[in-house]
This record gives C-alpha cells, structure tokens and sequence, in this order.
C-alpha cells in the first residue's frame, strides 16, 4: 500500500479552509441573534445628533441650529480676488545658470524665477515685485521688477 503524500502546504490549506467554514458558521448564527424582526419600529430609528453623529435618542429641538437657504453654497467657495501683483525679496540668483529663487513676502514660499522674466539684472536680497503664473514643475515668478528706494 502507498503512503500518504500529506505535506505541509496541503496540510496548512486544509486548516484554512477548516477555519473559513468556522468563521462562516459563527457569522450565521450571530445574525441570527441580531435578528430585527421581532423589534418595534420605534427600536430600529436613529437620529441624527448636532455634531452629525447616529443616535438612539432624539435631539433636543432647543439646540437645533436655524440655516437660512441663501446660505447655503454649492460647489467651490468663490475665492476672494487677490492681488496679482506680490512683493518679495531674492533669495538666490546665479547669473551663469540664468535663474533663481524669489521669497514671497507674504507666503514665504519660494518661488522660482528665470532670467527670461526679469526686466532687469536683480541680484541677491534685492526687493522686488513680480507676478506668479503656473509652471510645469510648480509657481513661476514672471514681470519680476526691482522695487526702487
């Protein structure tokens, strides 16, 4: 008679699949205990609660928070305008490479500005004003002006 080809992977599969059909078993029955049919309807209501939140109890209507329809937005807040025009100082500029850094005075972000879009030569911790536009690698100082003392 031939012995038995049992390895460990057939093995450890059999235990898996052992372990599947317990778990499976175990979740039948636990629906069956949590059965709603025999509840009331007024059992199974939830509220909603001022933060949002599923409740049991209903909310106090004194605390209900009056909204007006006007008020109401859909879609994208509407952005206030800004001013096109930013000030800033030169961070780093290298005349060889041709571009540089300019610090936004009021965002402090760094933004990158070619010598392409200078009117004229700027040098390091020179004020200037500047415009920014979307590159393909993040914001882009362009119309970048010294500002004059």
């Amino acid at each position: 008679m031939a012995k038995s080809r049992e390895t460990y992977s057939k093995k450890e599969n059999e235990k898996k699949k052992h372990k599947k059909r317990q778990d499976k078993e175990y979740r039948k029955e636990q629906r069956k205990e949590d059965k709603t049919e025999g509840k009331s309807f007024e059992d199974m209501i939830m509220y909603v609660d001022e933060d949002g939140n599923l409740t049991p109890e209903k909310p106090d209507p004194n605390k209900r928070k009056k909204i007006k329809k006007e008020d109401i937005e859909l879609g994208v807040p509407k952005r206030e305008k800004e001013d096109p025009i930013r000030k800033g100082k030169v961070s780093y500029f290298d005349d060889a490479k041709g571009f540089g850094f300019i610090i936004d005075r009021e965002s402090d972000e760094r933004i990158f500005v070619h010598v392409n879009s200078l009117d004229e030569p700027v040098k390091v911790n020179d004020k200037v004003t500047f415009e920014i536009e979307k590159g393909q690698k993040g914001p882009v100082a362009v119309n970048v002006q010294l500002v004059k003392l």
